[in-house]
């Protein structure tokens, strides 16, 4: 399960090391809408919640799956700014048809709701498939991605208008904060790519990511198998982020240039539990299938049925992996209207050890 991205060809600088405020600000959604992804920031995203108007807060609901399960492309910049003002413009400058598209496309393990490619606003196919997907996502998803449909502009211009409030509400002064930690991260990075080379660039940005032995193709372990080439681009950029660990996002779509956001620190280890719970745990692992599924699982719930589309599995197989790992106390099933949604639980992932829920949750 890797994402290979080609880089034969492309000259060393034309690997990027920046920082991005949209991306921040779209990796502090992500722990406000998924707190147990990010256990050390409980307590910022609680504050942040409680200080929240209801009106900021509903519009965040109804937009969050651009940033939940997998971020929207147009979020993490291949080209940073020094400011979310100008990141933002360019967002603005995406023609509709790519913006509904890539904030249509939902991500789910390997596959992405438009694999043809085909735009939602002017193929019914495509349309039909993404207002499914968003219906089994809930209500309130599926209202936002109607509303997506019918009236792209005014849709974009909300969506602008909630991330410039949340800039005012809680980004500008968690920005501030942490912005010695994102310079000091990349002063490292761009020094060991310029006396090292890409090599030692990447060794630094995790043990996920490596050059190939050709130092033709950079390999990230993720949950998808895809293959993007940076060349045709002309840059591939990397992005350091604090809120967003453990996560590492990565931008590989036809027509978007490669970008990779990375954490700037691992997480702290995790407190020991019984040697029966692990050894049922790590049964319940050892099968590469689930290891997939939970994978998957860990961007946001999902139902059997789409964890069977996904991995091109029947609904039977999946049931019987899913009801191994709720045995093994992974995993929570919730039904919602006609849908059963299964969620990972994350604590109890954690205390088999963080290099596996680095992994999981990459």
């Amino acid at each position: 399960m890797t994402l290979r991205i080609d880089i034969s060809g492309l000259p060393s600088e034309r690997v990027r090391f920046a920082a991005s405020p949209l991306a921040e600000l779209t990796a502090m959604l992500h722990v406000l809408a998924e707190p147990g992804h990010h256990p050390q920031f409980a307590g910022w995203a609680a504050d942040v919640r409680a200080e929240l108007r209801p009106e900021l807060t509903e519009r965040l609901g109804q937009a969050e799956f651009l940033w939940r399960a997998s971020q929207a492309d147009f979020l993490i910049p291949a080209r940073p700014r020094p400011t979310l003002a100008e990141e933002l413009d360019d967002v603005d400058r995406i023609d509709d048809e790519r913006y509904v598209t890539t904030a249509l496309v939902t991500t789910c393990g390997s596959n992405r709701t438009q694999a043809s490619g085909a735009s939602p606003l002017t193929d019914t196919t495509a349309r039909e498939r993404a207002l499914e997907v968003a219906q089994a996502r809930g209500a309130q998803q599926e209202a936002f991605a109607q509303r997506l449909l019918a009236d792209p502009a005014a849709v974009r211009a909300q969506v602008r208008r909630t991330l410039e409030e949340c800039a005012e509400a809680f980004f500008d002064a968690a920005w501030t904060g942490i912005a010695a930690q994102l310079a000091t991260d990349l002063r490292l990075k761009n020094e060991l790519l310029r006396r090292h080379g890409i090599g030692a660039a990447l060794a630094s940005v995790s043990g996920a990511v490596t050059l190939a032995p050709d130092s033709d193709c950079i390999i990230v372990d993720k949950v998808q198998d895809k293959t993007t080439a940076a060349r045709d681009a002309g840059v591939v950029t990397f992005i350091p982020s604090v809120f967003g660990r453990p996560h590492l996002v990565a931008v590989h779509a036809p027509g978007w240039h490669p970008v990779l956001q990375y954490p700037v620190a691992e997480p702290s280890p995790a407190e020991p539990v019984s040697l029966e719970t692990v050894t049922l745990r790590l049964e319940a692992l050892a099968h590469p299938v689930r290891l997939r599924l939970l994978r998957t699982l860990a961007r946001g719930p999902h139902t059997t049925g789409e964890l069977a589309h996904v991995w091109d599995l029947s609904t039977p197989e999946v049931s019987r992996h899913l009801t191994v790992l709720r045995r093994a106390g992974l995993l929570t099933a919730r039904r919602q209207g006609r849908y059963i949604r299964y969620t990972l639980n994350l604590p109890d992932l954690a205390e088999l050890g963080t290099d596996l829920l680095a992994a999981v949750l990459r």
